[in-house]
């Protein structure tokens, strides 16, 4: 199994630098991952970077937290996408789906969609956060919504990806949406299983780490 083309090599420290991204997207084409996974000013330089690769650019929208307005998620998506995006990743409004104010949840969603008519869009679940119902409830509203994955965490929770998370995401996906694993995922024996339990892509900065046979000590 070639497990760079799961990986979304993911680089979202606040302290990130110019060179810092420069250098991720030196190792995505190296290693042939997938992408790279960036925060949306970062976008159109690593575009750059990546000019002539086969790596795409992911953006991270409404970061960590998922709570701030609906226009806002919408504007930096669609900004993100103009600047040379090929996938968001966008936060639940996690405090919505625990009001169960499902409307305001799925109109997030849709939203930041409308701005990706012809991307990929996913939906951080942020699972350390939720029951299993509640994982199966934000599954279903992102498929309603037109989401293209879910994801379980943004890293920057109490905790990333588990196993019993994606298997509950998996079953409401009822192959209906792909499923993206990350967070905690340090080396390729942990890939493996998370790719056995259904995901399609794993978000991680530990991906040269996962490739080459060795366990990383990054927390993403």
């Amino acid at each position: 199994m070639e497990l760079s083309k799961y990986i979304d090599h993911t680089l979202l420290k606040p302290t990130a630098t110019k060179l810092d991204i420069k250098k991720l997207c030196d190792e995505a084409i190296e290693f042939q991952f997938f992408s790279v996974c960036v925060n949306s000013y970062y976008v159109g330089f690593a575009k750059k970077q990546l000019k002539g690769s086969n790596v795409k650019v992911c953006a991270v929208v409404g970061f960590p937290l998922g709570a701030m307005s609906t226009k806002a998620k919408a504007f930096e998506a669609k900004q993100a996408s103009k600047k040379g995006a090929d996938e968001v990743d966008m936060v639940l409004h996690i405090g919505a789906l625990k009001d169960k104010a499902y409307h305001k949840v799925s109109k997030d969603i849709a939203a930041v969609k409308k701005e990706l008519p012809t991307k990929v869009l996913k939906v951080i679940l942020e699972t350390c956060y939720l029951t299993p119902n509640e994982i199966t409830k934000a599954t279903t509203l992102a498929i309603e919504a037109g989401a293209d994955f879910v994801k379980t965490s943004t890293g920057f929770g109490t905790g990333g990806a588990t196993l019993e998370a994606v298997q509950v995401m998996q079953k409401a996906a009822n192959d209906k949406v792909q499923i993206k694993a990350s967070g905690g995922i340090r080396d390729a024996e942990t890939a493996l299983r998370y790719i056995q339990a259904g995901a399609s892509r794993l978000g991680t900065s530990s991906g040269i780490a996962i490739v080459t046979g060795k366990t990383a000590t990054e927390n993403y």
